[in-house]
């Protein structure tokens, strides 16, 4: 049973780096561990409303999409050297680091494939066998020796795989031409297959694992790429096999989408997410409101400038918060992209006030 709340727990253990540049994340004296807490929102017993410094992000160099995607977090990571070049992911498809954004891209207009027919002759699969699994295995055991949540990032999912072989032009177009779709969806069934062989791997050389949070992008700033019927007969059934895989083995399933995404929340039920945060254009607190008792959602707060904001008023809208989106039957988490909210004040009263609505005797 989760304790009840105790004001004891606010004395602050530690302090780690936060999410903002100069900003500090407080630890309080916790009744249990920060992977223990996630572990129980994930089964529906949250014990304190999760605000993201409870995981540990871990995306292995092993991997060649993370070089290539310039997002290799794991124990090879030096701040400044790494993540600073791009390079070829799993099929060959070149990347190019991008300085300003911090971040890789294909660079567009020469696309690997100009119909989706083409994959079946010219796509190469990647030989993961040959990966050095035992050496990654070895650079990351401290690394994952934490009392966080490790959880394991996955670039290019489905449609963004599409993306990266077709350019977007061709790839969105790819979806709807009945020429093309069978060929899709073979391509998509065939990349579950080979996810969830690298996902066995995983969790073979990398037994500290906790969950996994897998990238397709579905949205501009306004509007879904397709419609939720396309998203449902193109992709869902092979996202489903890999999250009933992975649900198998004991892991839990986020889901990373970029966009306005509030038409296709229903599709990520049925492909089988147990998370999911969206950006700030989606309205997640109506999002909680309608589909919060099916799919853990990144909920974002009022904002408020903390500069002009009084303390009590800061943690007048942290009892708000959790008054609201803190229920023990429909448990929520903190939305990262609300971050800029999260002052000692907040945090604080967010804190006490979810574990007096969470806890128990």
């Amino acid at each position: 049973m989760i304790p009840k709340f105790d004001e004891r727990e606010l004395k602050i253990m530690k302090v780690l780096p936060g999410f903002m540049p100069g900003t500090q994340i407080p630890v309080y004296d916790t009744p249990v561990t920060a992977k223990e807490a996630y572990s129980s929102l994930i089964h529906k017993k949250p014990v304190w409303q999760i605000t993201n410094y409870e995981t540990r992000l871990f995306s292995p160099r092993v991997n060649p999409d993370n070089i290539a995607r310039a997002f290799v977090y794991d124990g090879s990571f030096v701040p400044g050297v790494t993540n600073t070049t791009g390079g070829k992911d799993m099929f060959g498809i070149e990347w190019e680091y991008v300085p300003k954004v911090g971040g890789s891209m294909v660079r567009p207009g020469v696309p690997f494939i100009s119909n989706a027919n083409e994959w079946y002759d010219k796509v190469v699969w990647p030989d993961i066998d040959s990966w050095d699994w035992e050496g990654s295995a070895r650079e990351n055991e401290e690394y994952l020796s934490s009392d966080c949540y490790n959880v394991c990032w996955f670039l290019n999912g489905w449609y963004e795989r599409l993306i990266s072989f077709m350019d977007f032009q061709g790839a969105i177009v790819a979806m709807i031409d009945e020429d093309q779709m069978q060929a899709v969806k073979d391509l998509f069934d065939k990349l579950s297959d080979l996810y969830i062989r690298i996902f066995e791997k995983y969790l073979t050389y990398f037994p500290k694992i906790d969950g996994f949070y897998i990238h397709d992008d579905w949205g501009s700033q306004k509007e879904t790429f397709f419609s939720p019927a396309t998203a449902e007969e193109m992709i869902v059934p092979y996202m489903r096999k890999v999250t009933d895989f992975l649900h198998s083995k004991g892991m839990s399933c986020e889901f990373h989408s970029c966009g306005q995404l509030y038409k296709q929340v229903p599709n990520m039920i049925k492909a089988g997410w147990d998370v999911w945060c969206g950006q700030a254009m989606n309205d997640t607190q109506r999002i909680y409101e309608e589909y919060g008792d099916k799919i853990i959602i990144g909920v974002m707060p009022d904002m408020f400038d903390p500069a002009v904001t009084s303390e009590e008023e800061q943690r007048a809208a942290a009892r708000n918060y959790a008054d609201r989106f803190c229920n023990p039957d429909k448990p929520s988490v903190f939305s990262f992209y609300g971050a800029s909210v999260l002052t000692d004040a907040f945090r604080e009263e967010l804190y006490k006030q979810s574990r007096i609505k969470y806890g128990k005797e």
